[in-house]
């Protein structure tokens, strides 16, 4: 189990586990005025919980995932946090899903491996590689469910973040926000934190470390997830 200040996740039964990854696009994604938020992806629901805590009290999250273990774990996971009526779970894939609604804000953790060696277990394959959710279709799908004014959040490495803003320039979206992730300062970038919009906006950038020296995390790095992590 992972305790956070204010939620626990049990992902036992998942095979998108808790990660860096979750942890800090949960944390950066901008949701000044997001009433309607859209997690595509959810695994063990915590990017879903996150928005959760971290959105205003009339806002809602829906979380979307293919594998029916994680979705069962996710909304266990939801019924036993402060906000069970908060977030709805579905077990679908975002290419089927259908909503009444427009989305300010749309979040995924999506899979990248693309071409490359595939694991024995076919439960390691569906959060990992990007049959079931490539990179255009999340674009796609993700565009016809934003609102006019909507903006979707993922996070990549870096190789599949540079093709994924080519992607989204050529549907349309404009990329808004760009942060980099190293964990150390001498280290490549490791990850991309990006955002697009359907209007063209001023580009917004900016670095996360993780450590600044040594095995302590960076101020930076802190700073961002402190509402979160017990030790902070």
């Amino acid at each position: 189990m992972f305790r956070f200040k204010q939620f626990s996740i049990e992902d036992n039964r998942c095979a998108h586990k808790v990660g860096t990854d979750g942890t800090l696009l949960g944390a950066w994604v901008n949701l000044d005025h997001a009433k309607n938020i859209l997690d595509v992806g959810t695994g063990s629901g915590l990017i879903a919980l996150m928005m959760a805590q971290r959105s205003n009290s009339s806002a809602h999250i829906d979380a979307i995932e293919l594998v029916a273990s994680d979705c069962s774990q996710a909304s266990e996971n939801v019924t036993h946090s402060p906000w069970p009526r908060k977030i709805s779970i579905h077990h679908t894939r975002l290419q089927h899903f259908e909503s009444a609604k427009k989305f300010d804000c749309i979040v995924s953790n999506p899979p990248f491996f693309n071409n490359s060696f595939k694991p024995p277990v076919q439960s390691r394959i569906t959060p990992r590689h990007t049959d079931t959710l490539p990179f255009d279709e999340l674009i796609e799908h993700s565009k016809r469910l934003l609102a006019k004014d909507g903006r979707l959040h993922v996070i990549l490495p870096k190789a599949e973040g540079t093709h994924f803003i080519e992607q989204a320039k050529n549907k349309s979206l404009h990329l808004a926000r760009q942060w980099s992730f190293r964990t150390r300062p001498e280290k490549p970038i490791e990850r991309w934190l990006l955002s697009f919009s359907q209007e063209n906006a001023s580009l917004d950038t900016g670095e996360i470390l993780l450590y600044e020296k040594d095995d302590d995390w960076s101020e930076s790095y802190q700073l961002l997830t402190r509402d979160f992590y017990l030790k902070l």
